[in-house]
């Protein structure tokens, strides 16, 4: 019931960030690169003093209750858009850590096709040891030696 909800606000939010977000640096793409993102031209940042939550009550109860979306999030991958809370913003291993989600994103083809799996994870396992995330921490501690 909640994967087409969500699915439809990740792709707003996604929106915005493009909309309004910023290239990367050089230094980021060749991050980008090395995390495997196929398209990483397409990737914008957003800084923001708190990741958005959803407006549906359903949404925000669940992002919080699984840890996904709550005041003390500081990086939120919607596919090619990447929220990062400003008091995090130059975070290397933060935003290789949210690549690593693109990187799910694309090789997985779309935002209901990432989310399906990654919520289900988050809220049967739970968010810290979901395996998207356990993946998304490898490999932001391989790139970041």
């Amino acid at each position: 019931m909640l994967l087409p909800m969500a699915s439809t606000w990740a792709a707003e939010q996604e929106q915005t960030i493009l909309q309004s977000g910023v290239a990367f640096t050089e230094a980021q793409i060749a991050d980008a690169r090395r995390v495997g993102i196929n398209q990483p031209d397409r990737v914008r940042l957003l800084k923001v003093q708190e990741i958005p939550t959803p407006s549906h009550p359903a949404l925000a109860t669940t992002g919080e209750a699984t840890s996904l979306i709550s005041p003390c999030t500081i990086g939120l991958t919607l596919r090619y858009g990447i929220f990062i809370r400003d008091d995090h913003r130059d975070q290397r291993r933060l935003i290789v850590h949210e690549l690593a989600h693109t990187t799910q994103y694309e090789r997985l083809g779309s935002i209901e096709e990432f989310l399906r799996p990654y919520l289900h994870e988050c809220i049967t396992i739970g968010y810290p040891t979901a395996q998207m995330e356990t993946e998304a921490k490898e490999i932001e501690r391989e790139k970041c030696v």
